[in-house]
């Protein structure tokens, strides 16, 4: 673990990988040191952003190296279920390279209970991981130049949906109409750090 102050009112966390990111995030989510205003986890960091009037830095550390990691807090978050059409256009070569029928994955996608682990790309978009998706799917060799917002993707150990329409080189699995940012809710992202997600195949 790396501490490093960011900026006048933050402070940045180094880990070794994304399981040690979402363990101390699950804790110090449920108890923050005082001053904490906001968690951002991502795939190898933590940042905290601090309230300067009410966070004294050098506690704030102390807090953070005494934490004890929560790894078993998947099952706490709120639950999100996204109905998914699975017709993409990437069904078949990722059914292929898995090693698997179309179906199977299908099957495979909707059984993982998934995790929203940090965000980025684009405002609400979360990269998901799954608790028994054990597959490593690789990204397309070129990204298309346009990805229709809604599609559900897959890339390396992740799973994603991507909120508006963007260039993207994850492969497409299927699409869903649940809409991911809105500015007119609170808050805008229905996809956000530690929030659990159920994907359920749409009905015809």
């Amino acid at each position: 673990m790396r501490l490093l102050p960011c900026a006048d009112a933050g402070l940045l966390i180094e880990l070794d990988d994304l399981a040690e990111v979402t363990g101390l995030h699950a804790a110090l989510r449920d108890d923050p040191p005082p001053g904490v205003v906001d968690l951002v986890p991502a795939a190898r960091t933590l940042l905290l952003r601090l309230d300067p009037a009410r966070a004294d830095l050098a506690q704030v550390e102390q807090a953070v190296r005494g934490a004890s990691p929560r790894h078993n807090a998947r099952g706490r978050g709120e639950v999100v279920d996204i109905p998914v059409t699975y017709d993409g256009a990437d069904l078949a070569d990722v059914a292929g390279h898995l090693g698997l029928t179309p179906a199977e994955v299908v099957a495979a996608h909707t059984g993982a209970e998934w995790t929203v682990a940090f965000g980025g790309f684009a405002p609400g978009f979360g990269y998901l991981t799954g608790e028994v998706w054990h597959f490593d799917v690789p990204r397309r060799a070129e990204s298309r130049t346009t990805v229709p917002s809604g599609a559900v993707g897959l890339a390396g150990g992740f799973s994603g949906v991507y909120p508006r329409a963007s260039p993207g080189g994850w492969q497409l699995i299927g699409h869903t109409r649940t809409v991911l940012w809105d500015i007119a809710r609170d808050p805008p992202a229905l996809l956000r750090p530690g929030v659990r997600v159920r994907f359920v195949e749409a009905t015809p």
